[in-house]
């Protein structure tokens, strides 16, 4: 069984769908329950600027930070002890760094089904990258996309 969890978190309806189901497991678990936000800049701003504005960082950071606080209170509300942590980078490596210093044995996403073949393509996914690296086993909460 899981003892340790790490909830990957990003406040959309999909993480908190996955927040649901990881609160659920750690429950019947009685797992230690760690909850990630990854503030991460989008490539194309560091391919276009060639850095990174100290100024957009912290304003990531303080809006993650709001997104984490958002999910503790959630899961605190429903009784739990949890943990809290925020990162810098990309989330992929952010999410097996925090799994792997924290000895998680279950990480928790949550993942919107894209309808087609070029969105998928397009976008790219978390979830699909993090389970090719994950150093433990990974649940992927799925949720519908629109119709």
């Amino acid at each position: 069984m899981y003892s340790r969890i790490l909830m990957a978190y990003n406040g959309t309806r999909e993480g908190r769908a996955a927040l649901t189901e990881c609160a659920d497991i750690a429950s019947f678990a009685k797992a230690e329950t760690h909850l990630l936000a990854v503030a991460t800049m989008p490539s194309s701003m560091f391919l276009t600027e060639g850095f990174l504005p100290e100024e957009l960082i912290e304003e990531e950071k303080k809006r993650m930070q709001e997104v984490l606080d958002e999910g503790l209170a959630t899961l605190k509300e429903r009784g739990f002890a949890v943990q809290g942590h925020l990162a810098v980078g990309e989330p992929v490596d952010e999410i097996c760094r925090n799994a792997r210093d924290l000895k998680c044995n279950l990480i928790v996403v949550g993942h919107r089904q894209k309808q087609s073949f070029a969105a998928r393509w397009w976008s790219g996914s978390v979830g699909a990258t993090l389970i090719d690296y994950a150093p433990c086993s990974v649940l992927i909460v799925l949720t519908p996309g629109a119709d």
